[in-house]
């Protein structure tokens, strides 16, 4: 042992004859196959890198010492397989590359072989520059083996990569643009591979891979945008931070990818930025917003791992600035009474993230809430309702802006867009104070209008706890009333928002609505009123319903009932300027017809208005719709206008003053319409038990002659109830009508009986039976007896009708007038009998008047 130790003092290294014989084998075996590399053909230079293969597999397998493989590897085979890289065939190239890889897997020192290999690599992979040039290796698969050969060159040499720099990143820039996609991803790892080996000196280079990261990262493959991603964040993360701001853009747009596991790399590469960044206090303000964003990811898993990473991250952070939250964390605030169920607490580091980088934060989430692309928006109102959640209170400070913007956005066609402005108004009623909220939006009504400013309202009471909206439910409803805002448009989406204001402020408040449930009433009636759909007005009954119900009362009837008097006079104060397109007009409908037995008590209001709007020279098309609103509550009077029995005292002011003008008779369409509508209303008058006997011959007195002249309109509905109206005159009235009067009936309805509608003739039929039968109970019939006697005439004449209807009705009024002069009848019968054609109708009245009793 003394000789070995002698040598090793004085310098010199102890012989190692197994080390240097297996060394010398190695390097003779090399020495016979080696000259074949430089054969002219490809074969035969083929044949001696498949022979150096096996050599270094057979020969230098594992089993063999590194240390032997040292010294022929780097003097004899390394500068032979590098010159090989530019061998002209491709199969060659290819086996270069695999047993250079042999090699530096099995030398002890691989980083002596970067001196040489990374310049080769370069010159295979990138070529020259600045020119962007294709590069010199035209193969696919032999640009993948270079591009993992310098991968690991990476991994085996480490920090010795660092003045080779500038050739490795040179070939990654090149190499990350490959159209052969494994190429990419190759390079993508070993980018990030790079960065972690030399991270001393990667800051200096990092900045010249971002271009082609970036260009890549929208690749066809999934793959390789996850590949780009997460290089990308290695490159920065060891690199330079500011080119954080040259990704944020490429990694927003990657929020939108299809591919769930694009999303999540995105989501995990900035979650680990806002951990370990250098620099990340300075990009707080950019990178919040990404990862944040990924909460209203689709896929659960990429919502949990931005939850969890953005819990760590403000633990983080509370830890680094647990001195400047001393006092906060000692006496921790505990969260709004109100806080919204449905959603956990950030942590204290995370609310004061998100509060300390609002304003910086919100004005991009303002301006692309409103971007020309949708799935832009749609990111922007998804988040926005996030970042208020962490916010708070601290909200009120940015309150002018959120409202404008969440105005503006809540027009917005797309649903998720509105979906989300929508939970941000609610988050705006649960942290801030009524009373500042509202200075800001009742004035932006006020001055315009419109159906996302409704909306708002809506959100933000919806979000608002009862105590704190009760001292301004009564401001509320007042200006939700006002003519601006409840009839401030006919469109169903205005009117709809309006409603859900109501609803909103109903649920809220509850009982206390009682305060302002006259207001609420009037914006009520107004959307049922102007809405033109069927369904708005069935939700606008619903919530009159509900108010009813917090109210206490029984039903919306009652709800009427309570406040009709005030109703009227909010509804009818500008009657004198009504037309047709009146809101008012449209209310005072809803109200008389909607409100049922209340409308009995406000009839000092119903028939003043009705008189002064139905005179002749007001607008035709208004009186057209009163006619018939009137006709409606007196078909049922009992349930309506005479719940209270009082209608009887405003029976002359109808008949006269509002019935009489409109059946005088007026040429054109409209004159005809509005005299068959007081027809209409006459007919329900009589034909219902509201009015005695008394009153309905006063009605008769009234209105005979002009009934009488509406026998004559060209409306078929007209004749007939005229018809039948006159039959109620005449039952009514007995013998007390005036004979001069009364002799004039029967010409009218005789003409009738010449009617185009079978209806009508019938009707007319009908009523000849009543007139005949006033004659019998008369004590003057010999009066008559002319006239009866012209009428037995006509009537037989009618017997010979085709219709077998109208000859049995006409037989019918025959034989109801033969008890009056039968001699007479009988002559007028046998005397055409003969010449009838339907002779059978005349015996059948001679039979009967033959059976019938004597007249006394």
């Amino acid at each position: 042992m003394a000789a070995p130790a002698a040598a090793e003092s004085a310098g010199l290294r102890p012989a190692e004859p197994a080390h240097t014989d297996e060394a010398v084998e190695l390097s003779r075996a090399l020495s016979r196959l080696l000259p074949g590399l430089e054969a002219d053909n490809k074969l035969g230079r083929r044949r001696a890198l498949e022979a150096v293969r096996h050599a270094l597999e057979e020969e230098a397998g594992p089993d063999s010492d590194p240390a032997a493989f040292q010294g022929p590897w780097t003097r004899l085979l390394l500068p032979r397989l590098l010159r090989c890289l530019a061998d002209p065939a491709e199969g060659c190239r290819a086996l270069a590359v695999h047993l250079l890889v042999l090699g530096l897997r099995r030398t002890t020192r691989p980083r002596d072989a970067l001196p040489h290999l990374i310049p080769a690599l370069a010159a295979r992979l990138a070529g020259p520059e600045p020119a962007r040039r294709p590069p010199p290796e035209v193969c696919e698969e032999v640009r993948l083996a270079l591009v993992q050969l310098l991968g690991l060159a990476v991994d085996l040499g480490g920090t010795a990569l660092a003045p080779y720099l500038d050739d490795a990143v040179r070939v990654l820039r090149s190499t990350l643009l490959d159209p052969f996609a494994a190429v990419r991803r190759e390079s993508c790892q070993c980018a990030a591979a790079l960065a972690r080996a030399t991270p001393d000196h990667f800051h200096m280079q990092s900045e010249s891979l971002i271009g082609p990261l970036m260009q890549t990262i929208s690749h066809q493959h999934w793959k390789v945008r996850v590949a780009v991603i997460e290089a990308t964040g290695t490159v920065i993360q060891f690199g330079n931070g500011k080119s954080v701001d040259d990704v944020l853009s490429h990694f927003a747009q990657r929020l939108f990818d299809d591919v769930p596991q694009v999303r999540q790399a995105v989501t995990t590469v900035v979650g680990g930025w806002l951990l370990n960044l250098r620099d990340r206090y300075s990009f707080f303000h950019k990178l919040i917003p990404l990862l944040l964003s990924s909460f209203n990811d689709e896929i659960p898993e990429i919502t949990d791992s931005a939850a969890s990473l953005w819990e760590k991250i403000g633990l983080q952070w509370q830890k680094e600035n647990e001195e400047d939250l001393k006092d906060k964390l000692d006496f921790a605030s505990p969260p709004p009474a109100h806080y919204p169920p449905q959603e956990s607490r950030p942590g204290l580091g995370c609310r004061e993230l998100v509060f300390r980088n609002l304003s910086k934060i919100l004005p991009a989430i303002c301006h692309d809430i409103t971007d020309w692309v949708v799935g832009t928006r749609v990111k922007s109102a998804q988040l926005l309702p996030v970042l208020l959640l962490h916010a708070e209170d601290h909200i009120t400070q940015h309150l002018e802006i959120l409202l404008r913007t969440l105005q503006q956005a809540c027009a917005d066609e797309e649903k998720a867009v509105v979906s989300g402005c929508m939970r941000s108004a609610e988050l705006i009623g649960t942290f801030v104070n009524p009373e500042v909220f509202l200075k800001l939006i009742l004035p932006m009504l006020r001055k315009s209008p419109s159906p996302s400013g409704l909306l708002v309202l809506a959100s933000v009471i919806r979000g608002c706890p009862r105590e704190a909206l009760q001292p301004h439910l009564e401001v509320i409803a007042t200006e939700l009333a006002q003519a601006h805002i409840c009839q401030g448009s006919e469109n169903d989406l205005y009117l709809e928002h309006l409603l859900l204001c109501v609803q909103a402020l109903v649920s809220v408040c509850g009982e206390d609505c009682s305060r302002a449930s006259l207001q609420l009433m009037e914006v009520l009636v107004t959307i049922m009123a102007v809405s033109g759909a069927a369904s708005l007005g069935d939700k606008a009954q619903e919530t009159m319903d509900l108010l009813a119900t917090v109210e206490q009362v029984n039903g919306s009837l009652d709800l009427y009932r309570k406040h009709m008097g005030s109703l009227m006079e909010w509804v009818t104060a500008s009657h004198q300027d009504w037309t047709v397109h009146s809101a008012e007009l449209m209310q005072f409908s809803i109200i008389v017809t909607q409100s049922g037995p209340a409308i009995g008590e406000a009839l000092q209001h119903v028939v003043p208005t009705l008189r002064a709007c139905l005179q002749p020279a007001r607008d035709p098309q208004m009186r057209l719709k009163l006619f018939t609103i009137l006709s409606k509550v007196l078909l049922k009077p009992k349930d309506t206008v005479n719940s209270q029995g009082q209608f009887h005292s405003y029976l002359e002011t109808v008949i006269k003053d509002i019935l009489a003008p409109s059946l005088q008779w007026h040429a054109g369409r409209t004159a005809a319409a509005i005299r068959t509508a007081a027809v209409s209303c006459l007919w329900a008058l009589t034909s219902s038990d509201t009015l005695s006997a008394k009153q309905i011959q006063e009605v008769q007195e009234a209105l005979m002659p002009q009934i009488l002249t509406t026998l004559e309109e060209d409306s078929q509905m007209t004749r007939l109830i005229s018809c039948r109206i006159i039959n109620v005159f005449l039952k009514t009235s007995g013998d007390v009508i005036d004979p001069d009067k009364f002799i004039k009936i029967y010409p009218e309805l005789l003409k009738r009986l010449d009617d185009v509608s079978n209806d009508v003739r019938m009707a007319a039929a009908s009523t000849l039976i009543t007139w005949l039968k006033c004659i019998n109970s008369s004590d003057g019939k010999s009066y008559f007896q002319n006239n009866i006697q012209y009428l037995y005439k006509e009537l037989l004449v009618h017997l010979d009708d085709p219709e077998s209807a109208i000859q049995d009705a006409v037989l019918e009024v025959l034989k109801e007038g033969s008890v009056l002069f039968p001699d007479l009848l009988v002559r007028e019968t046998e005397a055409v009998i003969h010449k009838h054609r339907s002779a059978t109708y005349c015996e059948q009245l001679l039979q009967h008047m033959q059976a019938a009793p004597a007249a006394p």
